[in-house]
């Protein structure tokens, strides 16, 4: 059992719509994320997968699955962060996101670290 103290990953996602690449007239909605994750455990983790769940507003759901993130797999020492900016398009002009990063020790011990969920959303469109 991975110990809370050592490993600690928190995430924190700030969404954006892109109205430039998305054409509301075939419902194509585009969103860029920025991440950011930060080691506030005591030992070292490298990020090694990710696991996104992504839910349209009719509740059809998209899950991505990979290897890293945006090419990389970064180490964090305790203290360290790492960011990077990323996309995805949905059908409707809402919908949410979540997930998890596998994350592995320097003992090797794998653990997850979850995404929490965030909304995808049009401006003006929900109340």
């Amino acid at each position: 059992m991975a110990d809370i103290a050592m490993n600690k990953i928190d995430v924190e996602v700030l969404p954006a719509y892109l109205a430039e690449q998305s054409d509301p007239d075939h419902k194509h909605y585009v969103f860029s994320y920025t991440v950011t994750i930060r080691n506030n455990g005591s030992a070292p983790a490298k990020l090694l997968a990710r696991h996104w769940i992504i839910t349209d507003g009719d509740g059809h759901v998209q899950e991505v699955k990979g290897d890293g993130v945006i090419g990389e797999q970064p180490y964090l020492q305790p203290g360290e962060g790492f960011q990077y900016t990323s996309g995805t398009f949905i059908n409707t002009p809402f919908g949410t996101m979540h997930g998890s990063y596998q994350m592995v020790s320097d003992s090797g011990e794998r653990f997850e670290a979850e995404i929490p969920a965030f909304r995808l959303a049009v401006p003006n469109t929900l109340h």
